[in-house]
């Protein structure tokens, strides 16, 4: 797709508003995606060059050296097929669970491509959660210690002056949330103008929490060859939308949807038939649990903060997080989750996407969620990278159906939870 071609979508976006295809009519009915892509998610790679290592890539040295030192060996398989068109400034859309080295992916195309001469933004990362943004900070702090590169978080529940100070000396990374970063723009505070690369992780995720029009604010204060790269474990016809919107002739690296359960999951249920009954099983589980590090998933930030009392009151030890909390509580908790020294935390779909917590090897589903599409994510928090992860499913009567919807997705079984847990970790 032309700069001019690309210009003409986004009038047409914004004139037809975000939610209509071509034709005016719903996208599902009308898809003009990339070549070799369909709306019911079953999406082949147009890519097929492979690099096996990272020493293949022809990366900077100093890059290769904060590669290794981060504690890669090898490329993942999403590794192996995007970097090389990232780094080539192509479009990319690439899919893959989480789990399997995304934020790598795009961290490594983007310090391969920064110009540490040029201090102003060359690289701006969007992400839906501040958590996530701040994640992927430490990534690219991590990538790029050898390469004199500047990163910061541009996220909500800071300073805004402090932002503005930041932004205004200079830095050549920019990762964060849709709101503050737009806000930042509008503020003059963040020049949009030297971006060559933009990337929009957890793309499914930032759609269906309601971010499209700032995205596309953003989107449209930068130039018109910008390259983007578009990153999500799932893709809905809204994700297929946007890359029509946004993307000029985009490399896929895509995976099918029955695929995309993690390998190295046991996943198993316990029917505890009724509600109330699910809090006395968390209970008998509890000395399981505490073996390891597990992360406990409800539906509600209510449900969270009910069953966190509830353990305490049975004096079991347990941090909890969700989005109601101050944004330094959580980066506490987070801190203290990832240090080990909390080992079960209990938390809301907040925590389900992209927070990266190596020791992670057991997660309970106290309340299945209620998009499908979000059992990947939290499931995925265990076994990343090829480590093995158990995922315990609670499921009343009223479940079952929710259970089978889930198995039938994508193409796995949930088997009932045997009376050995323990042994599996």
């Amino acid at each position: 797709m032309s700069t001019s071609e690309r210009r003409e979508r986004e009038q047409s976006w914004s004139e037809n508003g975000p939610s209509t295809g071509p034709a005016g009519g719903p996208v599902k009915e009308v898809y003009d995606g990339p070549a070799g892509m369909d709306p019911d998610g079953v999406i082949e790679s147009s890519w097929n060059q492979v690099c096996t290592s990272f020493d293949e890539m022809d990366l900077n040295q100093k890059l290769l050296r904060g590669i290794y030192a981060y504690g890669f060996e090898k490329p993942s398989a999403i590794q192996q097929r995007a970097i090389i068109p990232c780094i080539s400034g192509r479009d990319a859309i690439a899919q893959a669970q989480s789990g399997t080295g995304k934020t790598a992916t795009f961290s490594i195309a983007i310090l391969q491509q920064i110009d540490p001469d040029v201090p102003h933004c060359q690289a701006l990362i969007l992400a839906p959660t501040r958590e996530l943004a701040q994640q992927i900070q430490k990534v690219v702090i991590a990538l790029g210690d050898y390469l004199n590169v500047s990163c910061h978080a541009c996220i909500g529940g800071t300073n805004v002056r402090d932002d503005q100070r930041k932004l205004e000396s200079g830095v050549q990374i920019v990762v964060g949330t849709p709101g503050r970063v737009y806000d930042m723009i509008n503020r003059r505070s963040f020049r949009t103008d030297h971006i060559k690369m933009f990337v929009l992780d957890e793309a499914d995720e930032m759609l269906s929490r309601g971010f499209k029009d700032q995205i596309y604010k953003v989107f449209k204060t930068m130039n018109g060859d910008t390259q983007v790269i578009l990153l999500s474990a799932t893709m809905p016809p809204e994700v297929l939308e946007v890359t029509t919107k946004f993307m000029r002739d985009p490399v896929t690296i895509l995976v099918k949807k029955e695929e995309l359960t993690l390998e190295g999951i046991k996943q198993f249920y316990v029917n505890v038939e009724k509600e109330e009954w699910k809090l006395d099983t968390l209970s008998d589980l509890y000395d399981t649990l505490s073996i390891t590090q597990a992360v406990i998933f409800c539906n509600t930030r209510r449900k969270v903060d009910w069953l966190t009392g509830r353990m305490r009151e049975k004096e079991h030890t347990v941090s909890a997080m969700h989005g109601d909390m101050d944004q330094k509580d959580r980066e506490i908790i987070m801190k203290e989750f990832r240090s080990g020294s909390s080992r079960v935390l209990i938390t809301t779909d907040l925590l389900a996407r992209g927070i990266d917590v190596q020791q992670v090897s057991l997660v309970i589903n106290y309340d299945l969620p209620t998009n499908r599409e979000n059992y990947i994510h939290r499931i995925g928090r265990g076994g990343r990278f090829g480590r093995k992860g158990v995922a315990i499913n609670f499921v009343t009567d009223e479940d079952h159906r929710t259970l089978k919807d889930i198995e039938e997705f994508y193409n796995t079984q949930i088997i009932e939870m045997p009376s050995n847990v323990a042994d599996m970790f």
